[in-house]
């Protein structure tokens, strides 16, 4: 019988080990080169894929606290006409994955869309509208994405503190403006740079929009290698250089936040915001509108509209299929990982020595989902190669594969990526139970797994359902680790939209991007609910 301490750190490793294999799998790669793969990369690849790549950076990141900032201070510091709705609205584009709202943008505004068509018909030509097919135009779109990472964040800095340090440079003479740059801007650091790192971590991890813009980027590069050129070599040396930027990119927010933080003495109650009336309110108004019109309104008005006109023709029986698996998926991970992310919480709370491999477990939330795929295949398909060889005759003729193309296969890549989702829910919640309670129950003879069952279970359930809720989501919008590993034939949701965008059938793809962005919903209406306070 194992002591219940190495018990518990064993399988807290065992756990983290579905993260970091496909890690080591893919930093291998840049320990052990391959120097033609990397010859034909230099030659042909990399130098577009890298200034891409920094044109997408500085063009998000930039764009991301232009819009993030303004409209966090407004809703947290100020008071003007629709203020309560814009502070949870501004939220909205979280439910609409990038990829939907990549493909509605170009609807809307590429040469045949509703907008150039009819300034052609009202005026002869739309020659002077900027071209959305561009680097540009991703940065636009993406911006509009992701910018509610650093709104949220922003926003609860300037709850806290904004209006107190506003005050305190104005008591040393600077004016609201000087203030607000030099005071406010400075304190609320750390949550502006983790909100910029999490969208530029978005930015190198997304695959639909860049797929959908025809944009050159290590992710859809990764997909071309592995599913166009047939090089799962090429593919995992590009997979290393992508995770390589990743953790270089989490080294540098960590190295510009520094020890920088917000403290609050006491706890005085919150200052009244600042009134807005007259035409600086309609103006405050009018600018979160408009963001809310591009980041939200508009984009999903139109897969509406789409959805409506081929509703009749494309409800049919492979769309209900489609439904059906993406719920399956959905449901079924959401269960695993908060099962998973159960036992490495209760882990962690047994053995203390357990929460530096929970770290590591909760890795693969910051890796881009195309790395994972490439990490967790070439392991499956070594392990595959080894049991064929020495199986041998034993098995039917005919077969290339033992969990290659499996659910095996997806599942884990899941784990990998959102068990980060599923443990925060659930180990928030774990902390609100005291080491008395647990005392108590053992009182009265409750341990081991009669405890985690008779009294962590039901203290724990919504934790777990946020937890499920989360993951359910998250699957639901995922598409390359489920394009890349699913078993052959089995769609999703995600998976159509990217064959029809890669075919240019921007409509009928309407119809499953509506289902996703309404399940996203969710949870943004539920951390809305939460967010708002007065």
């Amino acid at each position: 019988m194992f002591h219940s301490f190495s018990f518990w750190r064993g399988l807290a490793l065992a756990i983290s080990l579905i993260t970091v294999a496909p890690l080591l799998v893919i930093l291998l790669g840049v320990l052990s080169p391959d120097v033609e793969v990397w010859r034909h990369l230099l030659d042909y690849t990399l130098p577009q894929l890298l200034l891409n790549t920094l044109y997408l950076l500085l063009g998000v990141g930039g764009g991301v606290l232009l819009l993030g900032v303004p409209l966090a201070w407004l809703t947290a510091v100020h008071d003007f006409p629709g203020r309560r709705f814009f502070s949870w609205a501004l939220m909205l584009p979280l439910a609409m994955p990038a990829y939907v709202m990549a493909f509605s943008q170009l609807g809307l505004f590429d040469f045949t869309g509703p907008l150039q068509s009819w300034l052609r018909e009202a005026y002869g030509s739309s020659s002077w509208v900027p071209n959305i097919r561009s680097t540009p135009g991703v940065v636009m779109v993406m911006s509009l994405a992701f910018y509610p990472y650093v709104y949220l964040l922003a926003r609860n800095a300037f709850s806290s503190m904004g209006r107190r340090a506003l005050e305190a440079g104005q008591s040393l003479g600077l004016s609201p403006w000087q203030g607000f740059c030099r005071v406010v801007l400075p304190m609320a650091r750390p949550w502006l740079m983790g909100g910029m790192t999490l969208a530029l971590m978005e930015t190198l991890a997304d695959f639909g929009t860049v797929a959908i813009f025809n944009f050159d980027a290590f992710t859809s590069a990764i997909y071309k290698a592995w599913f166009s050129l047939f090089s799962l070599p090429a593919a995992k040396q590009l997979a290393s250089l992508l995770i390589v930027l990743v953790f270089g990119l989490l080294w540098l927010e960590q190295r510009a936040r520094g020890q920088r933080a917000y403290g609050q003495a006491g706890r005085a109650a919150p200052l009244p915001r600042m009134p807005l009336r007259g035409a600086r309110g309609g103006l405050a108004c009018l600018a979160c509108a408009l963001v809310l019109l591009m980041a939200f309104a508009l984009p999903f008005g139109q897969i509406l509209w789409w959805a409506w006109q081929h509703a009749a023709s494309d409800l049919d029986a492979d769309f209900i299929e489609l439904i059906v698996n993406s719920l399956l998926l959905s449901l079924a991970a959401a269960l695993l990982l908060a099962t998973v992310a159960l036992l490495l919480a209760y882990a962690r709370r047994r053995d203390e020595r357990a929460a530096p491999l929970a770290r590591l477990a909760t890795l693969g939330y910051a890796v881009p989902g195309t790395v994972l795929a490439v990490g967790v295949f070439v392991p499956v398909a070594a392990l595959d190669n080894l049991l064929l060889d020495w199986l041998g005759d034993s098995l039917p003729e005919g077969t290339t594969a033992i969990f290659k193309g499996t659910l095996l296969v997806l599942f884990l890549a899941y784990i990998a990526r959102f068990l980060a989702v599923a443990h925060s829910a659930v180990d928030a919640a774990m902390h609100r139970i005291s080491r008395s309670q647990e005392e108590a129950a053992r009182n009265l003879g409750e341990s081991g797994w009669r405890l985690l069952r008779r009294l962590y279970l039901p203290l724990l359930r919504g934790g777990l359902f946020t937890a499920m809720l989360m993951v359910f989501v998250d699957v639901m919008k995922e598409m390359p680790i489920t394009l890349m590993t699913r078993p052959f034939g089995w769609d999703t949701l995600a998976v159509r939209i990217f064959n029809l965008t890669t075919e240019g059938e921007w409509e009928r793809a309407a119809l499953p991007a509506v289902a996703i962005v309404v399940a996203g919903l969710l949870p943004v209406l539920v951390l809305a609910r939460q967010k708002e306070t007065v």
